[in-house]
């Protein structure tokens, strides 16, 4: 069984024991590499300069009591039996509860937003559209997130941090991980030989890991989560034997009494040594992030019967060793290596290396899978996209982000080697996560107020003492993840922007319907044979660019498609909601508006499929609109435009089915009780084209009129006509603007991929380009 079975799993609501059992172990090699790594380092960095290990051991067993407590109030507490329930139709992360909140809240940062879109399943699933608040405070809540831009975009840009701590994240912990497992060389060589063999070491792993992602993870997935369950195995039963043989009683440790302790010996010292603590609890967001590729009772039986019982038992192991060992040969002696028993060392280290490599892998992919996200939402420059797996959901490829992630890493790992970095990008992370929850539980749980100003205080506080913690060590290395965050997210914020203002430049010069409709059928120009679709990001009216044509050009083709393809928030969008078809104009004009939708998390599909799908849709759309408009399923965008829902060819069986054939091979159809529709003969056509159209007599001769030139089109080909713009802030703007929109904007748009991916693989001669210069 493979991932996408298990995404599949999440929107079914009886799971079978089995399923969630293999989906439980396939969950470990995906969503927990990266925190089972983290006792390799967190000892080590908790006592390397803060605090000193004593032969009293209280700073020992408040170390355990810290990470025990730790472990037990977020990851087992706060994700897995709160965060977990605020899915976003089976998906998770930072992005999905900012999605849940702006359908709860109807507020969208994406600007070609329609009523029809919330008709869809997806949309209406978890009952966010028409759903009445239960409390006052709720009602007020969601009215203000509506009323005021302000807090709409706050509220972006909260989610938007949390993002790109996430991707600071990405950036480091392949490197400290690796470099951790690593470092266990030191107890196998003199001093003088490790220095000059660790980093290299690392650095050739770390680029092997990057050079081979874009062979995908589905080769050698089966692999991860064996590696993981010998590790975790491994682990605690090294741990197991410490607290046998070196302390028995250490269990006594588990006491919150120690962790007061700790800190009135310590103050400000062990206050400090939280930003070490911090790290045991590095890789709790990614259970959140890849719960799209499982199910909520596969990880929450992951971590509570396995994972987490490792890892309380080798953070005890550890502690029992060390409350035994007080004097410090060098500087890795509290690290953990030394306390695995001398013969196993070697073993142990060659799995901590493979599991290391495996939660680095499961965070650059899911590095890739954010930055999907935030493309296909506005919030990022279009990348391009590689799925390298057609069975797995969500394994993506991004050639730009792969290169640029392996170059920082080995930067990171070069400069700067101390892991108490990586602590202010993950408690950011959670900090954002806990304050989009207690909206979560206001607006789309509806619950009282005061259980959310609960779940954020308690949480909160608990976050807050370790980010003041890793903030004190800022300028010592741990302004690095939050430099690189802060790069992210300004080029997030400058995209956002400067897509919106381009949307909102097409919306106020788009063409009235008043325009079209004096030009007469012809549109005033020779039509000639075959369909042009015209790249657009309006889902309303007739695009400036459509004019420029017009006046520009002798001839345009007989059926003219005005097609934009946007996301919407949610996931994913079904096949059968997939289309929105409209006329523009009257129908003998053969001027169509066609609506692709996605889902931030969908896959889009090939040229090839694509163009068939779409003149399907539009096959469709006539044959359901021809003598029955009061079945059509119409959306009312303003009087020019009316859409109707329509679904792939593979999701309407009793619809219009369309057959493409080579000249050379066209057989004849026998009997059936299908009424066929043929192109007329054409002289050595590239393809026939044929609708199969079911017994309909309400089928009246305009539309099958309609339907002769639709194929007479399409075997004459396809034309995309793309708009090339450039952005340009207009006179009279502040300087900031003029900055952004002039450089930034313009710079990142020349260098990000063009708008439709459908039509990358299009030969240049069925493209025509058309500058247009936006000022905004």
């Amino acid at each position: 069984m493979d991932l996408e079975a298990g995404f599949h799993q999440n929107h079914v609501k009886k799971e079978s024991w089995k399923t969630v059992l293999v989906l439980a172990y396939q969950s470990l090699g995906v969503v927990y590499g990266d925190l089972s790594t983290s006792p390799l380092y967190v000892y080590k960095n908790t006592f390397e300069e803060d605090i000193q290990h004593s032969e009293t051991n209280e700073e020992i067993y408040g170390v355990l009591s810290f990470v025990f407590w730790t472990l037990t109030l977020v990851p087992l507490l706060k994700y897995v039996f709160i965060v977990l329930r605020a899915d976003d139709n089976g998906e998770g992360g930072t992005f999905a509860l900012y999605t849940l909140l702006c359908r709860h809240a109807r507020v969208n940062s994406l600007p070609s937003c329609q009523l029809a879109d919330e008709e869809l399943i997806e949309y209406k699933k978890d009952g966010s559209v028409g759903l009445a608040q239960k409390s006052n405070f709720g009602s007020r809540l969601k009215s203000t997130l509506e009323k005021h831009r302000v807090l709409q975009r706050f509220l972006l840009v909260l989610a938007l941090i949390g993002t790109c701590m996430v991707i600071g994240d990405g950036i480091l912990t392949p490197a400290i991980s690796v470099f951790s497992a690593v470092s266990g060389l030191e107890l196998s060589m003199s001093k003088e030989h490790h220095k000059y063999v660790e980093v290299p070491v690392a650095c050739i792993i770390l680029i092997c890991l990057f050079a081979l992602q874009h062979y995908g993870t589905h080769r050698v997935g089966f692999l991860f989560a064996p590696v993981v369950v010998i590790w975790l195995l491994c682990i605690s039963a090294i741990g197991l034997y410490n607290i046998i043989h070196w302390d028995p009683h250490v269990y006594r440790a588990l006491s919150p009494y120690y962790m007061y302790i700790f800190l009135r010996k310590t103050q400000r010292g062990g206050w400090m040594s939280l930003g070490g603590i911090l790290l045991c609890i590095t890789g709790s967001e990614a259970m959140f992030a890849d719960l799209g590729h499982f199910s909520q009772l596969s990880i929450k039986i992951a971590f509570t019967s396995f994972v987490y019982p490792s890892l309380v038992l080798a953070y005890m192991g550890q502690a029992a060793y060390l409350s035994q060992h007080h004097i410090i040969e060098s500087d890795y002696r509290i690290g953990f290596y030394v306390s695995v028993p001398e013969k196993l060392r070697w073993p142990v280290l060659v799995i901590a290396i493979l599991a290391a490599v495996v939660g680095s892998q499961a965070i650059i992919t899911g590095t890739f899978s954010i930055i999907k996200q935030c493309s296909s939402l506005g919030c990022f420059p279009r990348v391009k996209i590689v799925h390298t797996s057609s069975k797995i959901h969500g394994q993506i490829y991004i050639p730009e982000i792969n290169w640029l992630l392996m170059i920082l890493c080995l930067a990171v790992t070069l400069g700067f080697r101390d892991t108490r970095r990586m602590g202010l990008a993950v408690i950011t992370v959670m900090l954002v996560t806990t304050c989009l929850m207690s909206l979560v539980i206001v607006l789309c749980w509806q619950k009282s107020v005061f259980l959310a100003i609960g779940f954020i205080l308690f949480f909160g506080t608990i976050e807050a003492l370790y980010f003041t913690a890793s903030l004190i060590k800022f300028l010592e290395g741990a302004w690095v993840p939050i430099a690189l965050s802060f790069i992210f997210l300004i080029v997030m914020c400058i995209w956002h922007y400067g897509t919106l203002k381009k949307y909102e430049f097409d919306v106020q010069n788009k063409v009235s319907i008043n325009w079209l409709l004096t030009l007469g059928p012809g549109l005033g120009i020779v039509r000639v044979r075959g369909i042009g679709l015209v790249q657009t990001e309006l889902v309303s009216g007739i695009p400036a660019i459509f004019s420029h044509f017009v006046t520009n050009l002798p001839a345009f083709h007989q059926v003219l498609v005005f097609l934009c393809i946007k996301s919407v928030p949610v996931p994913h969008v079904r096949p059968e909601e997939r289309f929105l078809v409209g006329h523009i104009g009257p129908r003998e004009f053969r001027l169509y508006r066609c609506i692709v939708r996605y889902g931030y998390r969908d896959v889009h599909k090939d040229d090839i499929e694509f163009e068939k799908d779409l003149v399907c849709s539009i096959a469709e759309f006539i044959r359901s609109t021809s003598g029955s408009p009061t079945k059509v399923n119409e959306y009312l965008e303003n009087e020019d435009d009316k859409m109707m829902v329509v679904g792939t060819c593979s999701t309407h069986s009793d619809g219009i089915q369309m057959s493409e054939e080579d000249a050379d091979n066209i057989e004849t159809a026998g009997p059936s009780e299908l009424k066929e529709i043929h192109s007329p003969p054409t002289i050595k056509p590239r393809k026939r084209v044929r609708f199969i159209v079911p017994e309909n007599p309400k089928i009246d001769s305009g539309a099958r009129e309609e339907l002769h030139e639709l194929m007479e089109a399409r075997e004459a080909g396809v034309a995309y006509i793309l708009g090339n713009s450039y952005v340009r802030a207009k006179q009279g703007s502040s300087l900031i603007r003029k900055l952004v929109i002039n450089y930034g904007y313009e710079f990142l748009r020349k260098n990000s991929r063009p708008p439709s991916t459908y039509a990358l693989s299009v030969p240049h001669a069925s493209t025509l380009e058309v500058g247009m210069i936006y000022h905004v």
